[in-house]
């Protein structure tokens, strides 16, 4: 990958702090549009076709998950959290502020480690982060892992689900937030709640997305 001068600055340059609609009790450095900073991505990166700056918008699986984790701190209170592709930091962020020991984001998108890191100062919290790509190992030993609209695309959806199940077989709560998406596995999961989500129809095809949140039920 490229390496990026000052992945901080672009954020700066090109997002503003702006209160998330499902959880308003946090802000982050999010974009208003999708194209521009598409655009400028793939310009920063000097690489045509990537996909969108998840790390720029709060996306629906990650809003509901966010909603559960504050509504809910008797989940999360004093246990170390993994935020599993967590682009913004938005479900870190939740743990945190809902009394988590530690919340680890990881993401292998370049620019995620400058907008966690920012998006960490503006709510008060400490995040830690890696770009690791934690499928190519067994999941780490954490007591909560939280993963936020990660079934979107194939073959990524089975390698996401094969390693989450791996986590919940060992002992690991897994929760997962997500709209529905095309390669959303439907069974093996507990229904925790279900949120109708704000969102734009530049990311989604509707301005509300019915989204759910879901435990991971470790193999028979």
């Amino acid at each position: 990958m490229t390496r990026i001068a000052d992945p901080a600055a672009f954020i700066a340059a090109n997002t503003r702090l702006q209160p998330v609609p499902h959880a308003p009790e946090i802000s982050l450095w999010l974009a208003d549009e999708i194209t521009p900073i598409w655009r400028l991505t793939e310009e920063e990166l000097g690489e045509l076709g990537l996909p969108p700056p998840f790390w720029a918008f709060a996306w629906a699986g990650g809003q509901g998950l966010a909603r559960w984790l504050l509504d809910h701190p008797r989940e999360v209170a004093g246990r170390r959290v993994l935020d599993f592709a967590a682009g913004s930091g938005l479900v870190g962020i939740a743990a945190m502020k809902a009394g988590a020991a530690s919340a680890l984001c990881a993401d292998i998108d370049p620019f995620c480690g400058a907008s966690v890191a920012r998006n960490a100062v503006a709510n008060g919290v400490v995040l830690d982060f890696t770009a690791a790509d934690l499928l190519d190992a067994p999941p780490p030993e954490v007591d909560l892992i939280c993963a936020g609209d990660v079934f979107y695309e194939q073959p990524m959806s089975g390698r996401v689900l094969d390693w989450l199940g791996a986590a919940a077989d060992a002992g690991t709560r897994v929760l997962v937030g997500d709209p529905l998406r095309t390669y959303f596995p439907r069974e093996g999961f507990d229904l925790l709640a279900e949120y109708a989500v704000p969102t734009t129809r530049e990311l989604e095809d509707s301005a509300v997305k019915r989204t759910r949140v879901w435990s991971l039920s470790a193999a028979a």
